[in-house]
């Protein structure tokens, strides 16, 4: 069973925020890295970059496959993490400390859309 945490807002597309202020921080899930198998690249957004939710910030190519990444929410990016320009496979090792992106939120109400723990733990079981 993948690893959920409690505390963070998850899309149906297998992407996290969590939020500390006004900020997000943006990764795949565990559910997300385990589908996809062994990481060895991330593609993302540059600084100051404008991101929607819904819309596509980048891709993480597996050796099995590439996904798009799907923003959750809305805002800025303000910072990349360059850890996963070297090393994208820390993403298997754990996937929810090795974020992708921050974001200075825009609209923090779009929070609402997104599922909680206990959610997104049925919908995986459930997909």
């Amino acid at each position: 069973m993948a690893k959920v945490i409690e505390g963070l807002y998850y899309s149906e597309s297998h992407e996290f925020v969590r939020i500390e202020g006004d900020y997000g921080y943006i990764g795949i899930t565990d559910f997300a890295q385990n589908a996809l198998g062994n990481v060895v690249y991330v593609d993302m957004p540059e600084v100051d970059d404008e991101v929607e939710a819904g819309e596509e910030f980048g891709a993480v190519e597996s050796v099995k496959a590439a996904s798009d990444l799907i923003s959750p929410v809305s805002g800025t990016v303000v910072e990349v993490n360059e850890d996963l320009e070297d090393s994208p496979e820390l993403i298997n090792q754990d996937a929810f400390a090795n974020w992708i992106i921050k974001v200075e939120l825009s609209d923090a109400e779009e929070l609402g859309n997104l599922m909680d723990a206990a959610a997104y733990q049925a919908f995986c079981e459930n997909s």
